[in-house]
Parts: C-alpha cells; sequence; structure tokens
C-alpha cells in the first residue's frame, strides 16, 4: 500500500470539474493529489478537516498584485495562481525571473502588454517587465498617439517576441487608448490567433456611454474574434459596462453562439481602482460615467478629491497614482443586480484585478514584511474578491450552487488558459493526477473582511491553502517562511 505524504479526512470534496461533491478523504503526495476515496489511506500526516469544504485553489486571471506581500493577501482569500494578464508586461523574461529569484507564495505568469510595447516605442519608457512603469505611464498622452507604420511593426514584433520567450497571451488595455486606431487592435488580435494565444482586453468605452468612441467596446472584441479567429477574453466586463452590461453581455452572447471564442470575467465590488491619469477619467468624460471627482477616492491619502481642480492637478503631477472609482452602488438593487448578471453571465469567471498595494515609505526591502503596515493601502477586491464571491452569490443570494461558484473560481480560468498553456490541465481540479493546489474553507463562516477605507483587511473561513502540496496559509495565518510558487509559462 502506498503511503502517502498528506490526507485529509472528514472534509467535503467538491470538484467541479468531475462532478464530485461528497465526503472524502484526499491525499497528496510530491506535490500532487495522489488518492481520494472513502476507503482508509495511509500517509504520514493525517489532517482532520471535519465540516467543512475541500475544493482546487482559486485561479486569478487578473492580479496587477505580483509581490509577495499582494500575493499573500490573495492566498488568504483562497488564491493560489494569481496571473498578469489584463495590463500585462514586457518583456515577460523579466519579470519571470524576477518572481524566480526572489520567491513568490503563490503561483504566477504573465501576458505580454500592447500598452507597455506602446509606451518602449513612442514614449521611451523602460522595458523592465514591471507593471508599476506601465501605471506610471499611463497618463501620458504620448503613448497613446499614432504611431508610424514603422513603429507599429516595432510594437508588433516586440510582442511577437515575447509570445517566442513564454508570454501567456497578449494583454491589450485598449480602454486607456481609447482613440487608438482599431486597425491596430484587429492587428494584435491577428497576432494572437497565428500564436494560438488568447488577448485579455480592457475595452473602450460602450458607444451607449460614449458616442465619440470610435467603436463600441463589446462589439470590437466581437469582430475580433468573429474575423480573426483569436480566443478574445473580456477582462472586468463590470466596470467597463456599468450600467451598460446588459448591452456587453447581449454582443458575447451573440458571438458565442455564432462559434467564436469570447470569455469574460468580472469582480464583486461596485468600485474599481485604476491610475488617475486613465484617459476614461478625464474631467470631461466623467459624466459619461455618471460620475463626478467626488466619486474618485485618491489611495495615497484616502481621501475623496474634492473638485475638478484638485483632479487635474493630481492628473498633471502623479498620474499613475491610483484611486478607487464608484462606478456602480452595490446598495441600489437594480445597479447590483447588473453587477450580479456580469458576474453569473454563462461561464464567466471570477478575477479580482487586484492592485498593487502601498504603504508611506515602501521599498522593496519590506517584501517579506508581514502582518502588513497599518497605512498600507489598497482596494479590497485584492483582499476579498474570492471570500465576497462565495458570501454572495451562494450563501446570501443562492444564485448559484456551491459547486458553480467554485467552477468559476477554479476550474473555469484553468480551462480559459489550458488550451495554449498545457500545463493548466492539471489545475483547478482536485482529483488524482492534479496538481496539489487547495483549500480548504468553511462555508458557512468564509467572508470577506477588507472594506474601502480598510482594503487589506484579509478575509477568514480559509483554514489552509497548499500550492504544490505545500501549506502557505495554516490555521488561517499566513505561514511566512512558505514560498513555493512557481511560475506557469508556455513552453
Amino acid at each position: 500500500m502506498q503511503v502517502h505524504d498528506i490526507v485529509f479526512t472528514g472534509g467535503r470534496v467538491v470538484d467541479p470539474a468531475s462532478g464530485t461533491d461528497e465526503v472524502r478523504g484526499i491525499a497528496i503526495t510530491d506535490g500532487k493529489v495522489s488518492a481520494w476515496g472513502h476507503d482508509a489511506i495511509e500517509a504520514r500526516q493525517t489532517i482532520d478537516v471535519t465540516g467543512q469544504v475541500i475544493c482546487p485553489g482559486f485561479i486569478d486571471l487578473h492580479s496587477h498584485g505580483q509581490e509577495i506581500a499582494e500575493q499573500r493577501l490573495q492566498a488568504l482569500d483562497g488564491v493560489t495562481t494569481a496571473l498578469e494578464l489584463e495590463a500585462g508586461v514586457i518583456p515577460v523574461a523579466k519579470a519571470y525571473a524576477r518572481a524566480g529569484a526572489e520567491g513568490r507564495p503563490i503561483n504566477y505568469g504573465y501576458a505580454t502588454s500592447w500598452a507597455h510595447a506602446r509606451m518602449i516605442e513612442l514614449s521611451g519608457a523602460d522595458p523592465d517587465g514591471d507593471i508599476r512603469t506601465l501605471l506610471h505611464h499611463v497618463g501620458s498622452p504620448s503613448w497613446q498617439g499614432e504611431p508610424t507604420a514603422s513603429q507599429r511593426a516595432h510594437i508588433l514584433e516586440l510582442l511577437e517576441n515575447d509570445l517566442a520567450a513564454g508570454a501567456l497571451g497578449i494583454g491589450v488595455v485598449v480602454g486607456y487608448a481609447p482613440k487608438s486606431d482599431p486597425a491596430e487592435y484587429l492587428q494584435v488580435a491577428d497576432l494572437a490567433a497565428r500564436a494560438g494565444v488568447p488577448t485579455y482586453t480592457h475595452a473602450r468605452p460602450l458607444i451607449s456611454a460614449d458616442p465619440s468612441s470610435p467603436v463600441d467596446g463589446a462589439v470590437e472584441i466581437a469582430r475580433a474574434a468573429a474575423e480573426t479567429g483569436a480566443h478574445m477574453h473580456y477582462c472586468h466586463v463590470n466596470s467597463t459596462s456599468g450600467m451598460h452590461v446588459d448591452h456587453a453581455l447581449s454582443v458575447v452572447a451573440q458571438v458565442q453562439a455564432a462559434g467564436s471564442r469570447v470569455t469574460t470575467e468580472a469582480y464583486p465590488y461596485g468600485s474599481g481602482s485604476t491610475a488617475v491619469g486613465a484617459a476614461f477619467l478625464d474631467p470631461d468624460k466623467l459624466h459619461l460615467m455618471n460620475l463626478t471627482p467626488r466619486s474618485l477616492t485618491f489611495v495615497p491619502t484616502g481621501e475623496r478629491i474634492a473638485d475638478r481642480k484638485q483632479l487635474e492637478h493630481l492628473r498633471a503631477t502623479d498620474p499613475g497614482g491610483l484611486v478607487l472609482v464608484e462606478f456602480l452602488d452595490e446598495n441600489d438593487t437594480v445597479q447590483r443586480e447588473f453587477l450580479e448578471r456580469a458576474m453569473t453571465f454563462d461561464r464567466a469567471a471570477i478575477a479580482s484585478d487586484a492592485m498593487p498595494l502601498t504603504w508611506p515609505g515602501r521599498t522593496a526591502a519590506d517584501a517579506l514584511q508581514w502582518p502588513l503596515p497599518e497605512k498600507a493601502l489598497g482596494h479590497p477586491r485584492g483582499a476579498g474578491t474570492y471570500a465576497r464571491a462565495i458570501r454572495t452569490l451562494y450563501r446570501e443570494r443562492q444564485l448559484l450552487s456551491l459547486s458553480e461558484i467554485i467552477a468559476r473560481c477554479s476550474l473555469i480560468p484553468a480551462q480559459i488558459l489550458e488550451e495554449s498553456v498545457p500545463s493548466m490541465a492539471t489545475k483547478g481540479r482536485i482529483s488524482p493526477g492534479s496538481d496539489a493546489d487547495i483549500l480548504v474553507f468553511d462555508p458557512e463562516r468564509i467572508t470577506d473582511n477588507a472594506t474601502y477605507i480598510d482594503g487589506t483587511r484579509p478575509s477568514t473561513g480559509i483554514s489552509r491553502v497548499l500550492v504544490g502540496g505545500v501549506p502557505v496559509v495554516e490555521g488561517g495565518a499566513v505561514v511566512q517562511d512558505a514560498l513555493p510558487g512557481r511560475p506557469v509559462r508556455r513552453s
């Protein structure tokens, strides 16, 4: 009889891929799920998790919080793989090398970045593979301009080289350069189709929200999928569509029915977060989203922006500074239902859009600091997206079964990637042979605690998180010396 490393007993095993939802033992050996069943399983360590759920660890397709501190906070929310796909980085080789040298508590990976490639070509940005460089330049008009034919060719060449280096796809934040030529977007989609990878798009505005947009953001994604054959992933459809989300979802449903590959994601918050210099936060554009300057909170100070004058000053002096943006009122029934429709749309993934944390004087030397400083600031979605999704959609609103919400947090994200990244076929599952990226939680207690005022308060009700069979959360607390995260990369 095989002696396994660890066996969990008494837990309710939920594995959406196989349809399993019952009490059974589950064993781990050498970083893999090595056995499960009702019979006794011999192991060197036995852990009783009676009354708790055991399920695949959550896979976040959209996390800008790629440092150790941010990933620890996500681990406490059940995340075992956090990927930077929407914005991406360039070159990915530098990002993978840096994360590998420093270590990470959870698995990590990167798409290449259309915006950063443009910034390199048009603004002279540093090709450093760091999302913070993109955030610093995002408010600059120079990278949003129209490249010459030779410059556009070089931008595409940078992306193609990064795909050859293992990038997981192409991040295209076209919503931050909303006047860019739609033909260029189609060229990027065509490159992705030829390389066999997805694009991950922050869409332009919808025409119904901003009639000056050169193309409707949802229609552009659908058209690119239909015309190029690319797999187009529509990022945070909730925040880019707002109260027009039904139009966006209708466009996606139509193109899906026609056979094109378009996938979606959403997060369970009415407020988003981005750099204050973002094009769509131009004071002259705010009214198109039913916003005013006071709809924005400047993260470094924690204070609402008082008026147009202050917003213009911040955009000029600190364009990369993070803000919270109140797109939808979660306390308004109608607006909350817009959000819920985005999250429960057919096969939509849950994805956090976690942002980098800030605190006074933060330096690279603070990488291992834990607990976080009291003055650490961030959007609550970086700490509570997954617990909040389970709490609201399953426990309180009963819009999804437990297996369905777990699938949207684990299996569906894995399936979005696995066609182009075969290693993802062993993630998002918990059956024998799967990677031992595992979550143990109490379905009646799992709760998000982070708020817009205190955005780094960890979720509770999650007792254990394992990455590759190594505990990174035990007893609901971070295991501080555990950095078992491994790269997710195309071979």
